[in-house]
């Protein structure tokens, strides 16, 4: 009884200290956490090796990337923490291994951009891409999505019905994937990667596997239970990605029928006429990497996916309304036809920062968590 009563008063003070951070108005994702809150947290997790916290602890969790970063830097050095996602297999391997559990905390490197983002010049001129008018558009809710198929869209129903795809409490919920794992960002000078191609690397800690990992982090915290994979799929051969990544995809969906929602990871890539790259970022946050989602509709539940991405981004809109890019609409499939609640994320461009990235990963990963919550079967 005495020990959960110091519970709740831990997860009070943890409260506090969200709120403290939020009226400070600063940049919550760009705070370093003290050593009074990372002590509170590493109290709360004790020994455990999973993410059981109490619940007003986990509601702190949420309002607060700050925490956020705090609870992955104690777990991290933890005695007792879990070990990190062993590597992925070689993209020459057919089968992949079994998943790796997400739900455990990142590496000492990742814990290291979970900490702090410092969001360094990458020497890129930036864009915000704006929506100045409803013409070309279907708008559903406030959410712009550009019809590059041949399927005629219904905005009145599409508004009107939720999506099909429901969180349940079976695990693991999520798959994370990135069917071109190699895509990768500008860095800043003194962080440069090894390149196997123009902005992309076969270094997971600098490709879209990174934000990857951020995503899945985020997930975990608000108790959604995550599979990260984090096979190159596009590497050494770009070639032939989707149809290694959709061998992929059926093997965790069979090892894991649990599974409903599906994420495929990826950046944009935006040049002008001399190959020059640019970075997108929203208009009310210039450290935030704008986002989009890419959807198939040569499928039969190709309708039910894009009223879960129309959702995600309504949600995200709410608070940072130029994040999000137009959602398109394509004659292709993605290997969304795997799942009723899969989407294709781009986050940023080429010419992006990996902070930016993953600055903007958190905030999609936080809308994302809540739409998911909302529809707990």
């Amino acid at each position: 009884m005495v020990k959960k009563q110091l519970r709740c008063a831990a997860a009070i003070l943890l409260a506090a200290a969200a709120l403290a951070t939020t009226a400070a108005g600063t940049e919550q994702t760009s705070q370093r956490p003290s050593r009074a809150v990372c002590w509170l947290l590493q109290w709360e997790l004790g020994s455990q090796s999973s993410d059981r916290l109490s619940l007003p602890t986990l509601l702190a969790l949420s309002q607060s990337p700050a925490l956020l970063s705090a609870k992955a830097q104690v777990m991290t050095h933890m005695q007792d923490t879990p070990q990190p996602a062993a590597e992925p297999p070689s993209p020459q391997e057919s089968t992949p291994q079994a998943p790796p559990d997400m739900e455990s905390a990142p590496s000492d490197a990742q814990a290291v951009s979970l900490l702090e983002l410092a969001f360094p010049d990458n020497g890129v001129p930036s864009q915000t891409v704006k929506i100045t008018g409803s013409a070309g558009y279907t708008v559903v809710r406030g959410v712009y999505i550009k019809n590059a198929s041949n399927k005629v869209l219904d905005a009145q129903s599409l508004a009107a019905e939720d999506f099909a795809a429901h969180l349940t409490d079976n695990a693991p919920q999520v798959l994370i994937l990135h069917t071109h794992g190699s895509e990768a960002y500008t860095m800043p000078s003194g962080q440069e990667y090894v390149s196997t191609g123009t902005c992309r690397t076969s270094d997971t800690g600098k490709n879209v596997v990174r934000v990857g990992d951020e995503i899945a982090s985020v997930l975990s915290a608000y108790g959604i239970s995550v599979v990260h994979d984090r096979t190159l799929y596009d590497d050494p051969l770009y070639d032939g990605a989707y149809g290694r990544a959709v061998e992929g995809i059926e093997a965790y969906l069979e090892k894991y029928p649990s599974i409903t929602f599906i994420l495929d990871i990826h950046r944009d890539a935006v040049e002008d006429a001399q190959h020059r790259q640019y970075k997108l970022i929203s208009q009310e946050d210039p450290h935030a990497a704008q986002l989009s989602f890419i959807m198939g509709s040569n499928h039969d539940g190709w309708q039910e996916n894009l009223k879960l991405a129309i959702a995600a981004a309504e949600a995200i809109k709410a608070d940072h309304p130029t994040i999000m890019r137009p959602i398109t609409l394509r004659n292709s499939n993605y290997n969304q036809h795997k799942s009723l609640g899969s989407m294709l994320v781009e986050v940023g461009a080429a010419g992006n920062s990996l902070d930016e990235a993953l600055y903007s990963a958190r905030i999609f990963a936080d809308g994302f968590a809540q739409v998911l919550l909302k529809s707990r079967a």
